[in-house]
């Protein structure tokens, strides 16, 4: 049945293909292709000038839907692999997505905050500032002269995310039938991608991230999150500070101001690293369209983080496996990231650890001493993608989003400073992590936040113990309890636990 309701949707997709001409982009002598070209030739070439191939990627992309429209933003930072007269139109899907009317964000705003529009702001531009895939921004200044930014949703946005969400978990499970993409877990991906969307259209949630982001670098001088004005948030609109910065894709204005492009590459790096492994909370939608840099900030650049529909988070366990696997990739030892990769259990432990160093080691090894403009993590992925299908390796849906941000920061990274070391950067950082994952001040810090946790259980204890230490009993046999003896148990306990907990507290405090 759901198949079914997607079937006007496949046809839709395909007309769009066909009147862009996307199907250029299959080999030249597919049967698909030579279809879909006469086709075109057939029933669009009679009302269609000729347009570059970036603006007609670019308007397909549009026409398409928002999550095409992600793609696109996605494929715009890969110059590396994307021809530049393709990437300059994509970019564009960043923030000069086609705007719906004015009007009906100024209708939204009224009927969401029940309120006429000249009661809340001073001043309201119609016309938006920015259009993206799921939302525009308007600029308005509150009754106090704040100057802010309005974010709305774009009309019946649930319905066509809805549709497309339901067409990329039908194809989800029809590739899981296929024992080649089971490995690939397509219906926890499809799951993955659709939890990930529906959240970015919750206003509210986003808010709350921009909150969660802006105390992670309170007083930060590398990255800046601008204020919520949550008396004018809703689950459908968002109010933020609005700030002016210069956005990192206008690379000449930031040489006009003279800004370190070397200084602000690393700086990228050392966000990206500081909100995975110090935060656990990152920015899982760094294209260049959500990122400007502080004008008035040259020699110490400063990013100002912008749009955050989307964010990610890792387990603890995820985390110290990435950080130790990512150790391993610097330091070349490739034996530990395959023993890491086995006891993680991303490969199956009967894998045979010789053979899986030694691919890794010949994915990895050619593309160390290199500055990021001669290698490429996404050919580089790929790459290790062949090397797990050869060892039967599961991939980790919850580590998508990490997998998306970092090819978007070495696109952003490779925009700015081409010969930029990504190694030399990230590595002392990472380290310098492990350390104070190891060290005794974290050791005391965790045991304090335990310490109630005991206490709250100290009671349970002795029963506990005295139950374990019984011989095992027929179930019709109910044994006598000693409770002499298990009071006894409970005050050694107790003392021991207290003692311990002062000792804590005043000595390694």
């Amino acid at each position: 049945m759901r198949f079914l309701r997607q079937i006007p949707r496949l046809i839709n997709i395909y007309i769009i293909i066909t009147k862009y001409k996307l199907f250029e982009l299959l080999p030249k002598y597919n049967f698909f292709r030579i279809l879909s070209s006469a086709i075109y030739y057939l029933l669009f070439t009679w009302n269609q000038s000729p347009k570059p191939r970036g603006q007609r990627y670019k308007e397909a992309c549009e026409e398409l839907g928002p999550i095409f429209i992600k793609i696109g933003q996605l494929l715009s930072t890969r110059v590396d692999l994307i021809p530049k007269d393709i990437v300059s139109y994509l970019a564009l899907l960043q923030d000069k997505v086609k705007p719906f009317d004015g009007l009906l964000s100024l209708k939204l705003i009224e009927s969401e905050l029940k309120c006429d529009i000249n009661e809340l702001f001073t001043d309201f531009q119609i016309q938006a500032l920015a259009s993206a895939s799921i939302a525009q921004v308007h600029a308005a200044t509150l009754k106090n002269g704040t100057q802010v930014v309005i974010k709305v949703l774009r009309p019946k946005i649930y319905q066509k995310v809805g549709r497309d969400v339901e067409f990329i978990q039908i194809l989800a499970s029809i590739m899981q039938r296929w024992e080649h993409y089971k490995r690939f877990k397509p219906k926890e991906a499809a799951n993955e991608i659709a939890k990930t969307i529906f959240n970015e259209l919750d206003m509210l949630r986003e808010a709350a991230n921009a909150s969660q982001l802006r105390r992670n670098f309170k007083n930060s001088s590398q990255l800046y999150i601008p204020e919520v004005h949550w008396e004018y948030t809703t689950n459908k609109i968002l109010t933020l500070e609005r700030l002016h910065g210069i956005p990192i894709t206008n690379t000449q204005e930031l040489q006009n101001k003279k800004i370190n492009f070397k200084k602000l590459a690393e700086t990228g790096v050392e966000i990206f690293f500081t909100q995975v492994f110090r935060d656990c909370f990152f920015h899982a939608d760094m294209h260049p369209g959500n990122i400007w840099v502080n004008p008035s900030k040259v020699n110490v650049p400063q990013y100002y983080g912008l749009d955050f529909g989307i964010m990610g988070s890792l387990t603890p366990e995820d985390q110290y496996y990435l950080a130790e696997n990512f150790l391993g990739f610097f330091q070349r030892d490739y034996r530990k990231v395959a023993l890491l990769h086995i006891r993680s259990g991303w490969v199956p432990n009967t894998t045979k650890i010789d053979e899986l160093e030694a691919a890794i080691r010949t994915v990895c090894e050619p593309i160390f001493d290199k500055p990021l403009k001669e290698i490429s993590f996404g050919k580089t992925l790929l790459r290790l993608f062949q090397v797990a299908k050869q060892f039967n390796m599961q991939i980790q849906p919850q580590l998508l989003l990490l997998q998306k941000t970092l090819i978007s920061v070495e696109g952003l990274g490779r925009q700015l400073y081409p010969d930029l070391d990504l190694w030399s950067t990230a590595k002392p950082y990472l380290e310098q992590w492990m350390r104070k994952r190891i060290s005794l001040r974290r050791i005391v810090k965790e045991v304090k936040n335990d310490i109630p946790f005991w206490l709250t259980h100290l009671p349970r204890l002795p029963n506990l113990l005295y139950h374990a230490t019984q011989p095992q009993l027929p179930q019709q046999i109910t044994p006598k309890t000693n409770w002499a003896r298990t009071y006894a148990l409970g005050l050694i306990c107790g003392a021991i636990t207290t003692y311990l907990g002062f000792w804590w507290f005043t000595n390694l405090a």
